[in-house]
């Protein structure tokens, strides 16, 4: 969910001002879900441009503060969110953990890292959100270690169908500084995107898991 349009504005603004955004139709990209996508979301380039990290990070903490005030812990997600997790635990004066897709493959073999006590209310911070799946195992894996799930929030989604419906069915909250539909709206605007490149990611939009 979107809470602040001009935020969602600003953050595309940003993404493709850094050239976080990467196209290419011709060779397309390959996510871990297995998907082929024209485009691709990078943003731990963020942590790279101070001014930008400390925007991004303190709209996260504002949409912590005003949704999830009870919020006693911050969690990142594995690899792509842990620098701006950190952060935006620094922001809230809050402690920090990290959560990894697959346990360590040595010594103690952990899931999570950092220190925690069990019922802590945590808010996970997530990059992006794309079909939902690895954000959810995300979750899943803090509750399974009796932490206080209170939600989610990321710098940037996707909004495909299958993650809202996903995240519903797992009664997850979640929210977005910036969407697929923002960053559209926006480089279409500034015409980032000649006509070609504009056709390719709007067909694949509409059907995202058969494209290429």
């Amino acid at each position: 969910m979107i809470l602040d349009e001009d935020i969602a504005k600003k953050t595309s603004e940003l993404l493709l001002q850094i050239n976080a955004i990467k196209f290419n139709h011709k060779n397309p990209f390959t996510w871990a879900s297995g998907w082929k996508s024209p485009i691709y979301c990078d943003n731990r380039i963020i942590l790279s441009y101070p001014e930008i990290r400390k925007y991004i990070s303190k709209q996260l903490s504002e949409i912590i503060s005003n949704k999830f005030p009870e919020t006693e812990l911050i969690a990142g997600v594995a690899t792509g969110a842990i620098g701006i997790g950190m952060l935006v635990a620094h922001e809230l004066s809050k402690p920090f953990i990290y959560v990894r897709s697959n346990p360590k493959g040595h010594g103690r073999k952990n899931m999570i890292e950092g220190y925690f006590h069990e019922s802590s209310k945590v808010v996970v911070i997530e990059d992006l959100i794309s079909t939902g799946s690895s954000s959810l195992k995300a979750c899943n894996s803090l509750k399974n270690e009796g932490l206080n799930l209170q939600g989610m929030v990321s710098i940037f989604n996707y909004d495909f169908e299958l993650s809202k419906n996903n995240f519903l069915k797992n009664n997850v909250e979640y929210f977005s500084l910036s969407s697929f539909t923002h960053l559209l709206n926006y480089a279409k605007e500034k015409k980032f995107f000649n006509r070609e490149e504009l056709d390719h990611i709007l067909s694949w939009k509409e059907d995202p898991s058969n494209w290429g």
